[in-house]
């Protein structure tokens, strides 16, 4: 069953690098609860239109979509913390877009959207989306077709809040 709006998402572990240096987990209504999150998923770092387009441009617009009433600009990808966190670093984000994994894809599974890319060499992965989460309430999502980008992206989803 595929998450959609009105659904609580589920608080299965996510990761990131704490302040020891070292990958840390918290369930994601500790992480996510309480506040207003714009969540985007990505297939993977340092990917092509990861990596060109869809990061980039929320670290961009990370103050503008603050600005619409978000309390939190979040990248959630099937990677592991390490490798998040030094592609956040890559791009700016530290400070503007919080680096969350999903290394093993159970957030990606648990909400319906994984997809298989083991003919590519990456395995079962996230599909691409943005999602907007209220006091860990799904209140929007859109996920991209297959090989698309557009209606995930940062541009878009700081429309959608005007």
């Amino acid at each position: 069953m595929t998450i959609k709006a009105g659904d609580t998402i589920p608080n299965v572990n996510l990761y990131f690098i704490g302040d020891s240096g070292g990958p840390e987990a918290k369930p994601a209504h500790e992480l996510l609860g309480g506040k207003k999150v714009v969540l985007f998923a990505v297939p993977g770092a340092f990917t092509r239109t990861c990596s060109a387009k869809h990061l980039p441009g929320f670290v961009r617009l990370a103050d503008d979509i603050k600005a619409k009433g978000v309390d939190e600009v979040a990248c959630i990808s099937v990677n592991d913390a390490p490798v998040m966190k030094a592609w956040g670093e890559a791009h700016g984000a530290t400070g503007r877009v919080t680096m969350l994994s999903d290394g093993i894809a159970e957030f990606a599974e648990a909400i319906g959207i994984t997809t298989d890319m083991s003919a590519r060499g990456y395995g079962v992965r996230s599909k691409r989306y943005a999602m907007v989460i209220d006091n860990n309430v799904v209140q929007e999502i859109c996920v991209e077709p297959s090989g698309e980008y557009g209606i995930s992206s940062a541009e878009e989803v700081l429309e959608r809040l005007s």
